[in-house]
């Protein structure tokens, strides 16, 4: 067996090849389409730590438009790990030192060995044993004197010594977490349909319709052994064993075309659905800042919607088409020949027609159900306001209306479908049998040519209800799918990424200390923050200016009062800084960087902002994570005890000691609910938990009494590095 030391020397890869290592990564686990040449780290210090690195490699896969997910698992885990974990980038315990080789790149797993792309770019298969000895060795070292003293002791055969000792070490060290790395995962936004093929939905894809051609040929060839029998008047035993073999055989090919249909509809439901998730959250915050929760609701509902309706109206439309094909091949062998085919590919048309104009009615039926849902949230949420406000005569005037206007085109809608469905499938009955009648009348057909004839015309029969009930499922995608497309489209959006110069001399240079390469200073001791210089901006081209040739000055420990009337630009200006808004000209650095240098991740990290009380929320989770979700998650024991101090300072220790659970305590509208001055000052910890350098409180004391207002203010005062508070005057 391969030492140790000399396979790590052979398959792991020094700090300082970081670089490399994740861009041919990518490249040989097919996760990026255009991987890019990274640059490699640039160190000051013979060792980092774990946190830097981790900085690193996030900001590196994000030019590599790949997701990065470290993961810890317990030491009777590892081989597991190993063997499932692919892609990944290994750490090896104790290898921090920046010239070792402490970074293994795993491509590929399998059962007994996995495929390493080795430093001389060269792929190797290594057992999974040597790669769980290289991982578990540091943490075998205490203890394993101890076990071969015991054993020694216990006289074991040394045949079975390590087996002995393998089991002692799992029983001792079971519960011991070790960070074994970083998964790399296709990002959401990636091409889709590679996505599908990667999710392995190609394998159930391929089964079902092969399986289903199959089953259409065991079906037909049941018809013909019976059908011969019959025309025959030979009812032989053998010929009838075969009928009932061939009609038992379709039986387990049905329960293999929908186990893969389920399969199918798994594995692209997921990726559909990550999608859908990652691109709600690459959303820019005017594109949703005005619309109701009615429409929220709309979307969340009609997302999955087209989900079910594209697996299950997909799936029938296609398998239909199968048997169409069928239909008409069998339809051209009968009694009426090809006239015969040609007339149900003729009676296709016409149901294409009507598909088409349900198409349209449903089209129309969708926006006014649309509004009425939208109207009836938005009345829901602010029926309060109505008891107090509104005249009760006038309450429903608006909801008749759009009653009256749904009714009516819901009774077009249904007389559409009625039509659709009693006429594609019925009429073809009768034009399939008109085409049967007239050679059986003329008897220019065998019986055995009539029978066929008939066999196709009921095979069309179950095609078309078939096609017509997938195509109704897709023509209701094709509706609610404008819905679904902002979402679905947004994932793909490219990220505001730093720039390459940055990184290498920023992020990839491990730095505490960044002043040599954005740091500035005044021509006084304090040091300049943040530089605004004839910043410009309109919310349409049309409409007049906010801001117009604004220039703004901010220093650390700076405490700023920005006070104007509503609608001065206020929180325009707020947005600005905090980079929910770009402006339309001028310039404006932070620690002398741009923020299209920086990136719009690296500029939030350094300014935060409390938004207004109804742009602020509390999610439907728990308190430590509405206290830390702009933090670093999971958190650690130290964030927990940060957050208690900064609660308890801002005089929320009450809050703290009713809530049955703590910190796990499930706020929200199902949860524990807070009132607006408890709200105000969750929102205040919020923001200082980021630990930015400038931060803005957007009119976050106003529903705050006295006392508590007091405690917020020394709070912020005496944790905020910079900061801006916007009040009205």
């Amino acid at each position: 067996m391969e030492k140790p030391t000399a396979l790590i020397e052979s398959i792991a890869w020094p700090l300082t090849r970081l670089g490399e290592l994740l861009e041919h990564l990518a490249r040989e686990s097919k996760l990026s389409q255009n991987p890019i040449e990274l640059p490699q780290p640039k160190f000051k210090n013979e060792k980092l730590s774990p946190s830097e690195l981790e900085d690193w490699i996030r900001a590196a896969a994000d030019f590599l438009n790949v997701e990065v997910e470290p993961f810890n698992v317990f030491y009777d885990e590892v081989e597991k790990m190993v063997r499932n974990s692919a892609p990944a980038i290994l750490r090896l315990p104790g290898y921090m030192e920046i010239d070792q080789p402490g970074l293994i790149a795993l491509i590929k797993g399998g059962k007994n060995s996995v495929l390493i792309l080795t430093p001389d770019l060269n792929k190797k298969r290594v057992k999974i044993e040597l790669i769980r000895k290289i991982i578990c060795d540091p943490y075998d070292v205490g203890i394993i004197d101890e076990i071969n003293q015991l054993l020694d002791e216990a006289d074991v055969d040394p045949e079975k010594r390590a087996v002995s000792i393998r089991a002692i070490l799992q029983a001792q060290l079971a519960q011991v977490q070790i960070n074994c790395g970083w998964m790399l995962r296709q990002s959401p936004g990636f091409n889709f349909w590679h996505q599908i093929r990667s999710a392995g939905a190609i394998r159930p894809l391929i089964t079902m319709f092969g399986l289903y051609f199959f089953q259409l040929l065991l079906n037909i060839a049941a018809w013909i052994v019976i059908g011969r029998g019959i025309f025959q008047g030979n009812y032989d035993w053998g010929w009838l064993l075969a009928w009932i073999i061939l009609l038992f055989s379709a039986i387990p090919v049905s329960l293999i075309v929908g186990d893969a249909q389920n399969e199918l509809a798994l594995r692209v439901g997921t990726v559909f659905k990550r999608r859908l998730l990652y691109g709600t959250l690459r959303l820019q915050p005017e594109e949703i800042r005005h619309q109701g929760r009615g429409q929220f609701l709309g979307r969340v509902m009609e997302s999955e919607a087209v989900e079910m309706l594209a697996l299950n109206g997909g799936f029938l439309a296609l398998l239909s088409f199968i048997e169409l094909g069928f239909a008409i091949a069998v339809l051209s062998r009968g009694a009426g020949g090809s006239l015969h085919a040609l007339l149900l590919f003729f009676w296709v048309f016409v149901v294409v027609g009507l598909l088409y104009r349900y198409y349209r009615i449903g089209k129309d039926w969708t926006v006014i159900y649309r509004e009425m849902t939208n109207e009836l949230v938005e009345n829901m949420v602010g029926h309060r306001t109505r008891l107090a406000q509104e005249i009760p005569e006038r309450w429903h005037e608006k909801e008749d209306l759009s009653l009256d206007s749904y009714l009516k085109q819901s009774e077009r809608l249904d007389r559409a479908g009625i039509q659709l469905n009693s006429l594609s499938a019925r009429g073809w009955m009768i034009l399939g049998m008109l085409g049967v009648i007239f050679p059986f009348i003329t008897s220019e057909a065998t019986s055995l040519e009539l029978a066929i004839s008939l066999g196709g015309v009921i095979l069309g029969v179950q095609a078309l209800n078939k096609l017509i009930t997938g195509s109704q499922n897709l023509l209701n995608l094709f509706i609610t799918w404008d819905q679904v497309q902002p979402l679905f489209e947004a994932a793909a959006r490219p990220l505001e990424l730093p720039s390459m110069d940055y990184i290498s001399q920023s992020i990839l240079s491990f730095e505490n200390d960044r002043e040599e390469f954005i740091g500035q200073k005044a021509q006084s001791d304090k040091e300049l923050l943040l530089v605004g210089r004839e910043l410009n901006f309109q919310y349409a081209p049309q409409l007049r200016p906010v801001l117009r040739d604004c220039n703004i000055d901010i220093y650390k420990e700076d405490r700023i009062l920005l006070e104007g009337p509503s609608g001065s630009g206020k929180s325009t200006i707020a947005a600005i800084l905090t980079g929910l808004r770009e402006p339309v000209s001028g310039t404006l650095l932070i620690k002398g960087v741009d923020r299209k240098v920086m990136g719009s991740q690296g500029w939030r990290q350094c300014v935060v902002m409390a938004p207004q009380f109804q742009e602020n929320h509390i999610f439907s989770e728990t308190f430590a994570f509405n206290l830390l979700m702009g933090r670093h998650w999971p958190p650690k024991q130290e964030d927990l005890e940060q957050a208690e101090q900064i609660c308890r300072e801002l005089g929320l220790d009450e809050l703290l000691n009713k809530m049955p659970s703590g910190f796990q305590q499930m706020m929200g509208e199902n949860g524990w609910q807070l009132s607006h001055g408890e709200r105000s000052r969750v929102y205040i910890a919020r923001t200082i938990l980021q630990d930015a350098d400038l931060i803005i409180l957007d009119e976050s004391f106003g529903a705050l009494d006295p006392k508590n207002l007091k405690r917020a203010l020394q709070t912020v005062l005496s944790r905020a590095p910079a900061l801006m508070v916007i009040a009205h005057p």
